[in-house]
């Protein structure tokens, strides 16, 4: 643990006008706070906030964030309150060091609802200090480093939650650095063999080559000096895991990867940044289509650079990245570089970023998500992005992820284009959807009046922003579409108890079944959340037959043991009346199938596992879902009136979907509960007299033969 006057020296060398009394009473009062703690090595637990203040130090940090590192734990861990930091250090410090107390306790790596909830909250306490994520990310690239301590499972957890969350959130912010060492840290806990395979790769490629970065450095910096460029040139082999990540990415064993080895030609001026870069180019040979222009079209982080790679000595590939001493600033520091110190004030970089706006722009798209699954993917998906640069017809910049297609290019302009998109050109082409833009290209939205988005979109757009807004369109169109199914599931419910339904009725039912109102109650019992039973029912309850005596599901089949747990089986879903045989699993599952089941011969050479079952005698509920397989007229009113004769035969609707759309014909899976085969015969009877039912059966699907039945 360093001594309070070392990290006092580290903090001077970049702001000599630090308050060295303030930082020496933070440190006092957090070795007191924390006084009998010890981690999990064993060693004080106040040497890892120390440890935390001195990464801070590296980044030059203000002494609020260097105090809230020192303190960052005291809250949570010991008997310190936020009044009494408060009272001793001032507001700005004490509701830093709350903020990383509350990110400590969210638990990123938990069941996928809490944590996009968690990851809600994360953006919040972004939102509100970004110093309280510089902290955390701090945090936790010391207890990486220090994680060898750790149970083996904490370890895998802890590393599994920093190459999933945080490493990409240090990317995200700039801090290129911190990424690549959380990155390295936890792929040495995931996957041990796989590092240490590329770094016994690396050493025998040094045998066989001697040092390659040393070699092209000198060369590098003698072309530089011969062009009378003044730049610092530094060269290192890339990270095990972005080795193994690229490896995997394009599926290639190490002697085939090429870039293995970065440098980075810092300069003087934005001038000599170009200058460089045609030197480097004029030594050794460019690789078309390697090249990135991050100064002309910075990153949102503030991060520029030039990004090239060349063939080297022996024609290995190397990367080369060329900046100024401002931009390499920003480029070590990213977002933190607002907060960076230099000679006592505030640095003057012209390229740090605001914060806010940067957390804003960050943010913003997320506001709308609703479902939980959909925001988790927009964060992650913002968090991994690496963007590419194009043009709208008028030369106005658009910054999207790399991978993104014409329709996040549409979305990323207005929701309106995205909604009307029916076409893109790319430099002047018509190109389709899924095309990926790539960098520099002109993209022209083609719309036309009517169009709404497709569901297919989902799977070519990229970001959060466009996945957002297409689910939110196709919510409001399958709403209408549910609406109106609803309604005639409605309307051949009330009849069938000789009764309209009206919207006086409808208004009824919904405030009886607490729904906010009528067209809510169509779009429910629509998409079959709710059945038209029920709808019924809380109407008219004396008119709904009483189901005291039918069979119940608990004692529908005759042969089980009373610790057996009987499930339909969904490849022939049998009825009452149809001969069965059970099949068991593993516990006390047994799956009932049709004995005319084109599945069972599997189990033919188990014998053992087969029970022989009958129906129990008497009146079944109209439970039983069975999928019926039409094909119907593509004329008005065709399919209310399939759902009103299914009605009239007592058999309620569950789910509706088209497989197929032809100018002609509809073909269609109605989902139906009946109460046994009898009740099947008479449905389909009734549907094969009508005129625009051009064929009914039942359909049965082998492919869910591998469906288990939930274990107790």
């Amino acid at each position: 643990m360093i001594p309070v006057d070392d990290l006092i020296e580290l903090v001077r060398a970049y702001n000599p006008k630090t308050d060295e009394s303030l930082i020496r009473a933070a440190y006092e009062f957090g070795r007191s706070a924390h006084e009998g703690q010890t981690r999990h090595s064993g060693e004080p637990y106040f040497s890892h906030p120390v440890e935390v203040a001195k990464i801070l130090t590296g980044q030059r940090l203000d002494d609020a964030t260097i105090i809230t590192a020192l303190l960052h734990d005291t809250i949570e861990d010991t008997g310190a309150s936020f009044v009494e930091v408060e009272k001793r250090f001032g507001r700005e410090i004490a509701e830093l060091v709350d903020g990383v107390t509350k990110l400590t306790n969210l638990q990123l790596s938990s069941t996928e609802t809490k944590q996009a909830e968690n990851f809600r909250k994360l953006f919040i306490a972004m939102s509100r200090d970004l110093r309280v994520i510089l902290v955390k990310l701090a945090d936790r690239l010391h207890n990486m480093r220090t994680i060898k301590a750790m149970r083996p499972d904490k370890q895998a957890q802890k590393a599994r939650e920093t190459m999933d969350i945080y490493a990409p959130l240090a990317g995200r912010m700039g801090m290129q650095w911190m990424r690549e060492e959380l990155e390295d840290l936890a792929f040495k806990v995931l996957n041990p063999e796989g590092r240490n395979s590329i770094m016994r790769r690396f050493v025998t490629l040094q045998k066989e080559t001697g040092d390659v970065v040393e070699r092209i450095t000198g060369d590098m910096k003698s072309e530089l000096k011969k062009a009378g460029i003044r730049a610092k040139v530094l060269g290192r082999a890339k990270k095990p895991y972005s080795i193994w990540r690229k490896m995997q990415e394009k599926e290639l064993s190490f002697s085939r990867l090429s870039d293995i080895y970065g440098f980075r030609v810092l300069v003087d001026s934005e001038e000599d940044c170009y200058a460089a870069l045609g030197v480097i180019h004029r030594r050794w040979r460019a690789v078309p289509g390697r090249f990135k222009d991050y100064i002309s079209q910075p990153k949102s982080n503030g991060y520029r650079s030039i990004h090239t790679t060349v063939s080297g000595r022996n024609g290995r590939r190397v990367e080369v990245q060329i900046r100024t001493w401002q931009m390499h600033d920003v480029a070590e520091s990213g977002v933190a570089a607002h907060w960076s110190y230099r000679d006592g004030v505030p640095a003057e970089n012209p390229f740090a970023v605001d914060p806010a706006k940067w957390v804003a722009g960050l943010t913003e798209r997320f506001d709308s998500e609703e479902d939980h699954e959909d925001f988790l993917e927009a964060v992650k998906l913002e968090m991994y992005a690496d963007q590419v640069f194009c043009f709208t017809p008028k030369g106005e910049v658009v910054k999207l992820p790399r991978g993104a297609t014409p329709i996040d290019f549409a979305y990323a302009i207005h929701t309106r284009i995205g909604d009307a998109c029916v076409g893109a050109k790319v430099d002047n082409m018509r190109v389709p959807l899924w095309t990926r833009i790539k960098n520099g290209q002109s993209v022209e939205i083609i719309t036309a009046e009517g169009q709404t988005p497709q569901a297919t979109w989902l799977d070519i757009a990229v970001t959060g922003k466009a996945k957002t807004a297409i689910r939110r369109k196709l919510r409001e169109v399958d709403r209408e579409r549910f609406i109106k199914l609803g309604r005639e599931l409605a309307r051949a419910a009330f009849d069938h108890v000789g009764k309209r339904a009206t919207d006086k009725a409808l208004e009824t039912a919904a405030r009886n079944l607490r729904l906010d109102d009528r067209n809510t109650l169509l779009a429910r019992l629509g998409s079959a959340e709710i059945t038209a039973r029920d709808v019924v029912q809380s109407v008219y309850p004396d008119l709904v037959p009483d189901k005291s005596e039918e069979i119940s599901t608990e004692r529908a089949v005759i042969g089980l043991g009373a610790d057996r747990m009987m499930s339909r089986a969904p490849c022939c879903q049998p009825l009452p009346g149809e001969r069965i045989v059970g099949i068991t699993y593993r516990g006390r599952g047994v799956v009932v199938h049709a004995i005319d089941c084109d599945v069972l011969s599997g189990y033919e050479d188990q014998p053992a596992r087969w029970l022989d079952l009958h129906w129990q005698p008497g009146r079944h509920p109209a439970v039983y879902a069975v999928t019926l397989e039409m094909t119907i007229g593509n004329d008005a009113g065709v399919l209310g009136r399939v759902c009103t004769l299914i009605g009239e035969q007592k058999a309620n609707i569950s789910d509706l979907r088209f497989v197929d759309r032809k100018p002609d014909f509809f073909r269609l899976l109605i989902d139906v509960e009946l109460s046994d085969a009898e009740h099947l015969h008479r449905v389909t009877s009734v549907l094969e007299a009508d005129s625009d039912v051009a064929a009914v059966s039942r359909h049965r699907d082998p492919q869910h033969a591998g469906q288990r039945i939930a274990q107790s």
